[in-house]
């Protein structure tokens, strides 16, 4: 495959930095940080209005037939901004599911309005106490007539709280197999027996526990068959699992040569910036491979896991080295008068500590990736004996 960047590609990132400039405003950024909710309807809307939401799509599903490495260049350049973009790229995953797994009814009804910005959607697939297994449901959805009454709690369901629906994993038959007797269903926010409250990260941001007290819901709000729930969140997984945190460390590094330039930060630090700069690149390229990789019938799941994992851990790692070379400026808040880069090193470094975890923690992909990409066996868990 070519890594290299065209005049096309090359215009779009300018387009999307010159977007960046008149949009992401300091009211942008302060409601971002008053919520804690990294999105924002006013700059989501603005995307929208540049046809830059599901651009990938196909025209008759409200995109414009892009190819996906375009609208990878979106992506980049706002995540490396620091622009709210996880209603973006929240949305758009449900969306690739709905997109091959939903009826024709479902397509007409929500991928036009994804992208014109005025749909935006949550994942519910983790519980307490379930960690990384998805597996383990408990929320369960009972069928009802024509419908179905879903009872159960999801945690860390981010962007619950602005949201119209949530993708919910629950267990529809209690007496299969653990990864089976699984479905899936859009469940309105504005439900009768749907609550909310929030849980605030390390790192200030927000996520959710979401409640379902006899939620009821039609059979509409099914998407894929009955049963079919865990094979459908793998295809959408893949989605989440990419080279989105190379666009996190294009910060760090732009961030750490802000405070670098200009002092004598010695021969040290340097080394550390240029170790991070390597990082970023090594994560953008698994980043483009898995995109890449998309259109295959796994979805790039493999290629997706293994750009995440690096991305994430070469985050954590460079995240901390830099942020112990500024010293004591590095321990400064936002805000704070002298803090290193104006308190950008420290918040990415927060916001490290969490990335391992989301999307799959980093021991478990690297389980998926031992098994799938190397052929290696399951491994016998340890007993603590």
């Amino acid at each position: 495959m070519d890594f290299a960047a065209g005049a096309e590609a090359e215009a779009l990132r300018a387009e999307v930095r010159a977007f960046v400039r008149e949009h992401l405003t300091a009211d942008v950024l302060g409601r971002v940080a008053a919520t804690g909710d990294y999105h924002d309807r006013e700059f989501h809307a603005a995307l929208a209005g540049r046809g830059w939401v599901g651009a990938h799509w196909h025209v008759e599903d409200g995109g414009r037939g892009w190819d996906r490495a375009m609208t990878d260049i979106i992506y980049e350049e706002l995540a490396s901004a620091g622009a709210p973009t996880e209603g973006l790229a929240i949305t758009q995953i449900v969306g690739e599911a709905v997109r091959r797994v939903g009826t024709a009814e479902q397509r007409r009804r929500l991928l036009p309005p994804i992208c014109r910005g005025e749909l935006l959607l949550a994942l519910g697939y983790t519980e307490p106490g379930s960690g990384s297994d998805l597996a383990s449901v408990r929320t369960r959805a009972a069928r009802d007539g024509a419908g179905w009454v879903i009872s159960g709690q999801k945690i860390f369901t981010t962007l619950a709280g602005k949201a119209d629906h949530v993708f919910l994993l629950a267990r529809t038959d209690p007496d299969a197999p653990k990864h089976a007797g699984l479905t899936l269903f859009l469940v309105p926010t504005a439900a009768e027996g749907f609550s909310v409250a929030p849980i605030f990260t390390l790192s200030g941001q927000r996520t959710n526990v979401t409640y379902y007290s006899d939620v009821r819901v039609g059979d509409e709000a099914r998407v894929g068959a009955e049963g079919q729930g865990w094979e459908i969140v793998n295809v959408a997984l893949a989605f989440e699992r990419g080279g989105e945190f190379a666009a996190q460390l294009r910060r760090l590094v732009t961030a750490a040569a802000t405070w670098g330039r200009g002092r004598d930060a010695g021969a040290g630090f340097h080394a550390r910036l240029g170790r991070a700069a390597a990082s970023a690149e090594v994560a953008r390229l698994l980043g483009v491979q898995a995109s890449w990789s998309r259109s295959s019938a796994a979805a790039g799941a493999v290629e997706g896991t293994m750009a995440k994992v690096y991305g994430t851990e070469a985050l954590l790692r460079e995240s901390r080295a830099l942020l112990d070379a500024t010293g004591v400026e590095g321990l400064l808040n936002r805000g704070a008068a002298g803090a290193a880069a104006a308190g950008e090193l420290q918040h990415l470094y927060r916001e490290s500590q969490i990335a391992t975890i989301y999307g799959g923690t980093s021991e478990v992909l690297l389980t998926l990736i031992a098994q799938q990409r190397l052929g290696l066996p399951r491994g016998r868990r340890s007993t603590g004996a």
